[in-house]
């Protein structure tokens, strides 16, 4: 996915500056009135749209026109990756999506959480990591500050609250690896 660009909003600053209300601001407008109307097959439009708003993103990756991204300037997708329909990526820090990887419909990438000990709530931004050739199945919550190993398969409505490592398939709430991911006539070492 190339080189690690500098971070928007730095560690410990808020999310939510006034430079940044607007930019999200601006990204909604387009988000209502040029991104969402899109057609499904024009991809291209939609990843130089989202380019505009400071994503990186390979050509070939697909972002579907109602997946939601809360603030561009955070998403990062490798080649082929794909953000389905009715995506939320509450991206308050960096979410980057490995190559070939996908993130199916109604999925929850949450990039933020409160801290609950504060009586004051503040908001906790937190990166999350998705690695290579990993598929994130239908309705599937991935909590802040998580990595989700390479060829990692998530079940349909599991939710990740921890890491989990490459190559496994894991389903639950809370989600578990349960099996090895073993591919027919594929080496993870030669991806």
């Amino acid at each position: 996915m190339g080189s690690t660009p500098t971070n928007p909003i730095p560690e410990g600053a808020s999310p939510h500056s006034l430079t940044n209300r607007l930019a999200r601001v601006a990204w909604g407008v387009v988000y209502v009135l040029i991104f969402r109307p899109s057609p499904r097959p024009l991809h291209f439009w939609r990843n130089w749209v989202l380019r505009a708003f400071g994503a990186r993103l390979h050509p070939s990756s697909r972002v579907y026109p109602r997946a939601r991204v809360w603030l561009p300037a955070n998403l990062h997708m490798g080649a082929g990756a794909t953000l389905a329909d009715d995506v939320d990526c509450y991206n308050v820090r960096p979410i980057r999506i490995g190559e070939y990887t996908t993130v199916s419909q109604y999925s929850y990438l949450c990039g933020a959480t409160h801290d609950h000990e504060d009586p004051g709530l503040p908001l906790v931004p937190k990166p999350i990591t998705i690695g290579a050739r990993a598929w994130i199945a239908a309705d599937v919550f991935v909590s802040p500050g998580v990595t989700i190993g390479d060829g990692t398969v998530v079940g349909a409505r599991s939710s990740v609250f921890r890491d989990l490592p490459p190559w496994v398939v894991a389903v639950g709430n809370p989600a578990k690896a349960i099996k090895p991911r073993v591919l027919p006539g594929f080496s993870p070492e030669a991806a």
